[in-house]
């Protein structure tokens, strides 16, 4: 079973973040440019929040605000639901459907490292089955 540590060393452990006083538009332009689906919110080195697709849709667009002008700390999750580095792919994918979440940052002890998504857990879910599908077909074959 793979940790987050090994799947980070592979993904890369680069982490998009905006401070608590960030607008959300600010926040969304980060998220379109990278191609990502939620970023951190640091105030400093500390994770105090985390903002998703999700949290804009229900409360920004749904309840008719500016994200022009509405600050990330108005809309963000600040509960942030994590993994530790030594955690396996299993054990993260267990988190994320417990808890609803789609993205988990990962920390070693009080360090973020990385940050995983639900489709990186899913790829290297998939391509871990791959391999043993194909370790099985050269051994029957063989």
């Amino acid at each position: 079973m793979k940790t987050l540590n090994l799947l980070l060393q592979k993904k890369g452990r680069q982490v998009w973040s905006v401070t608590p006083d960030a607008t959300v538009f600010d926040a969304l332009r980060l998220m379109a440019d990278k191609g990502i689906g939620a970023v951190l919110v640091m105030d400093g080195e500390r994770v105090v929040g985390i903002l998703s697709e999700r949290d804009y849709a229900r409360k920004v667009a749904l309840e008719g605000r500016a994200s022009r002008e509405t600050p990330v700390r108005e809309i963000m999750t600040p509960r942030v639901v994590y993994a530790r580095a030594d955690q396996t792919v299993e054990e993260a994918m267990a988190i994320m459907t417990e808890k609803r979440v789609r993205h988990l940052p990962v920390f070693q002890g009080d360090q973020l490292v990385g940050i995983v998504s639900i489709g990186d857990l899913v790829k290297e879910i998939i391509s871990d089955q791959q391999f043993m599908i194909d370790q099985l077909i050269n051994y029957i074959t063989s």
